[in-house]
């Protein structure tokens, strides 16, 4: 397989930046402002996902610092959204967000990972997405523009790649709930759909175009990882956590070229 230097680079860029939360500027447009709520409901499920690779055993190093990195990029990013926040009813959800992030953060770093805190985390990991999509759908409503729909459509593919990940991990581990195999199907059905709908913008820049059909390629790989049901087969659930990191690279790219397309 042959990558070219820029994509390499490029990778490489955004895995540093996901993995240690380098220092971001301080929110400038609603644009931005729709990049970064999206990206804090992706990090909801991404903790989550480190959390049960690591009571697995699974890529223990690369997970700690998923989880690390994603604790301090989450609360980075609150604090931008809630200082930026136009109007009451935004603020007022950033505020329950930072609330609901509280007892999440807690969970995550207040004991070791174990089977009854990761059924905690499942259920907080839910409940702080739930506050994170109110604020991106928010923002884009206050945003009116094609553009600020294609952020959050984007940004969503972000998130729904790590809360697959999340759910397969949470059932391997069995920490699963009744409905986790329902919801990791209909992510799968949800990433697709946005796929397509994405590829189909007439937006679309050459560069967009062209991050959109890396996207694609990852998806075969992260798809297949996801057919292999694994109990507890390390390999099997390494693959997953690697092939999801991928696609959210990929992805990461495709949401800032979008960010950067004129408001209209």
């Amino acid at each position: 397989m042959k990558f070219s230097i820029g994509r390499i680079v490029r990778a490489a860029a955004v895995g540093s930046l996901l993995l240690a939360g380098l220092a971001q500027a301080q929110i400038t447009d609603i644009n931005a402002a729709i990049n970064k709520a999206g990206r804090e409901r992706m990090l909801s499920q991404r903790m989550a996902k480190a959390y049960f690779q690591l009571g697995q055993g699974v890529d223990v190093d690369r997970s700690k610092k998923v989880l690390d990195g994603s604790i301090s990029y989450f609360d980075r990013q609150l604090v931008e959204l809630k200082n930026f926040a136009p109007t009451p009813e935004i603020k007022d959800t950033y505020q329950k967000l930072e609330t609901a992030w509280i007892a999440y953060k807690d969970s995550l770093v207040g004991a070791p990972p174990s089977p009854s805190g990761g059924r905690k985390v499942l259920e907080l990991s839910e409940q702080v997405l739930a506050l994170a999509h109110q604020g991106t759908v928010q923002l884009e409503k206050h945003a009116g523009s094609n553009a600020g729909r294609l952020v959050n459509v984007s940004g969503r593919q972000r998130m729904l790649s790590q809360r697959m990940a999340k759910f397969y991990q949470a059932i391997a581990w069995g920490v699963g709930d009744a409905n986790s195999t329902a919801e990791l199907d209909k992510a799968r059905k949800d990433f697709t759909a946005a796929h397509k709908e994405l590829a189909a913008a007439p937006a679309n820049t050459a560069q967009i175009k062209d991050g959109l059909d890396l996207v694609n390629q990852q998806w075969f790989f992260f798809e297949n990882a996801l057919n292999q049901r694994a109990g507890g087969d390390k390999k099997l659930l390494t693959a997953v956590a690697t092939t999801s990191e991928r696609i959210l690279e990929e992805m990461e790219v495709v949401v800032g070229l979008y960010e950067r397309l004129p408001s209209r």
